[in-house]
Parts: structure tokens; C-alpha cells; sequence
């Protein structure tokens, strides 16, 4: 039988960082054995943005903890969609995106994905 887990904050798991944003995962396969989830905990300092990228493994649910900005999407991330504290995103596998800060405080997400190891295609441009 597999046991239930707490994760305390000093034994959170350091992710690589996207760009500007930084990830720290609470649940993910390394920490607990995860098999159909991840959850995290982004940051994105004021003025910075993630690489644009997309998940090719996997869909994502972001909740928007504080901070305000914009997420760049479509196949040249030439649409932008405006997010806030209270705002939920869903990224579906394979959509393009970078999540970009241009307010004047931290962006805090919590991130869910239902894959616990993501696939990540950098996005180069033309």
C-alpha cells in the first residue's frame, strides 16, 4: 500500500528554471513517486518571462497566487492574454505559451500537470 506524503517547504524539490521563471514542485515523482500528477509553486520577477515553450507529455492548470502579467500564446506567441491573482489557466498539451511578468511585483503561480515529468519543446521562432 502506498502511503500518504507531506512535503515540508525545506524538502521541496528545486526545478530547473524556464527563462526567468523559477519552479519548485511539492509533489512530483522524485519526492513522493508520483504517477499521474506534479503540483509546484512558479516565479516570475517583475520585467522577466519564461522561455516560450510547450508541453509536449502533458496539460497544465496554473492558478494565479499574486502578481499581474500575460501569457503569449498561438503559433508565433503574437496573442496575448492578461492574468491576476484569482485567475485559473489551462495550457493543453502542445499549446505554445510564456508566461511574462511586466507588472511591478512577483508572480507566484501554483502549477499542476497531469504528467509527473514534463516534456519541454523550446520554442527558437522563425
Amino acid at each position: 500500500m502506498r502511503e500518504v506524503h507531506v512535503i515540508k517547504p525545506e524538502c521541496r524539490e528545486i526545478e530547473v528554471a524556464s527563462g526567468g521563471m523559477k519552479r519548485v514542485a511539492g509533489v512530483s515523482q522524485c519526492l513522493v513517486g508520483a504517477q499521474g500528477i506534479h503540483l509546484a509553486l512558479a516565479e516570475i520577477s517583475p520585467g522577466k518571462s519564461s522561455s516560450p515553450h510547450r508541453h509536449t507529455n502533458c496539460e497544465s492548470a496554473i492558478y494565479v497566487l499574486r502578481g499581474k502579467g500575460r501569457f503569449m500564446v498561438g503559433e508565433d506567441l503574437t496573442k496575448a492574454i492578461e492574468f491576476g491573482p484569482g485567475d485559473f489557466i489551462y495550457v493543453p498539451q502542445n499549446a505554445l505559451h510564456q508566461p511574462v511578468n511586466d507588472g511591478n511585483e512577483v508572480v507566484e503561480f501554483i502549477v499542476a500537470r497531469n504528467s509527473p515529468v514534463e516534456e519541454v519543446e523550446e520554442y527558437e521562432g522563425d
